[in-house]
């Protein structure tokens, strides 16, 4: 997929390393701004006991 990709882009080697390393930079980007926040509230490995207050009687 990713060589079928920078085969895709055009210009030569340099502009297409540049290309690919822009495309990655949105990539990673739109994860991190819409993806891993919407599918936060859906990992149960989030949730935390420490320091919740628990009284001992």
């Amino acid at each position: 997929m990713y060589a079928w990709i920078f085969r895709h882009l055009p210009g030569p080697l340099w502009l297409r390393i540049i290309q690919t390393l822009i495309l990655l930079a949105a990539v990673v980007y739109a994860l991190m701004t819409w993806v891993f926040p919407w599918l936060n509230q859906y990992n149960p490995f989030t949730d935390s006991t420490i320091g919740l207050y628990l009284p001992l009687r």
